[in-house]
């Protein structure tokens, strides 16, 4: 059976696989024994409402999120049955823009209900994700999970080696979060159809970048796989 072409491919030439064929890149590193999923921004601001496609959501990532949240759903499904820990983040700020850093001289602060900021309808985690019972939920200020927070302490104390990624957007928070899992030599992988992004270029790239050096990029259902498979340690 031919395997689907991975999304990143039709940005490569000749010569672009044979730098990555010479440099033997993208090895394979597999799951560990102890996996844990992180499900990022996965908020109302990050794809507004299902099958309106208006102007309401500055940050939306509209249909395709959707399209994502829906498998991003079914893996948290199959983690939850196996007993795998859950983290969810929100990414939010607080309404004055105090907190929002740098960051505000790259994007305008957008001082509206639908964007990001807490205590807004846009800062709400989405109902298709939770959280459920068990899940740990924590606020984060800045793109990386990881970054000011305390999942590293929560990974630790359940000795997890492997992060699960999902969420969005992919070339911003998801690439972010792990690019510092593998700092901390945790196994990363990503579910392609689990992430998402406002540019379709910036989705491929970013995929191909993660999966080149510090994660196995696979699909949904690989993941759901080896989640119902999972016996927990």
């Amino acid at each position: 059976m031919t395997m689907p072409a991975r999304p990143w491919e039709r940005y490569l030439d000749a010569a672009d696989r044979a730098v990555l064929a010479r440099g033997r890149f993208a090895q394979r590193m597999g799951f560990g024994a102890r996996p844990a999923i992180i499900a990022i921004d996965c908020q109302r601001y990050m794809v507004g409402e299902r099958g309106i496609a208006d102007d309401r959501y500055p940050s939306s990532c509209g249909e395709v999120g959707w399209r994502a949240v829906d498998r991003i759903a079914a893996i948290l499904q199959a983690g939850r049955a196996g007993g795998v820990p859950i983290f969810l983040t929100r990414f939010a700020l607080d309404p004055s823009g105090a907190d929002i850093g740098v960051y505000a001289r790259k994007r305008a602060f957008l001082d509206r209900e639908d964007w990001c900021l807490e205590g807004t309808p846009g800062a709400a985690l989405l109902a298709e994700i939770g959280p459920e019972p068990g899940d740990i939920v924590f606020v984060k200020k800045k793109p990386s999970g990881f970054f000011g927070t305390p999942l590293l302490s929560y990974l630790i104390d359940r000795a997890i080696d492997t992060v699960i990624v999902v969420g969005g957007a992919t070339s911003n928070c998801v690439r972010a979060t792990v690019f510092d899992a593998a700092s901390h030599n945790l196994r990363a992988i990503v579910a392609e159809d689990a992430v998402f992004d406002r540019l379709p270029v910036s989705h491929a790239i970013s995929l191909f970048d993660m999966d080149r050096q510090f994660a196995d990029v696979v699909t949904a259902d690989a993941v759901i796989a080896h989640l119902r498979s999972h016996r927990p340690g």
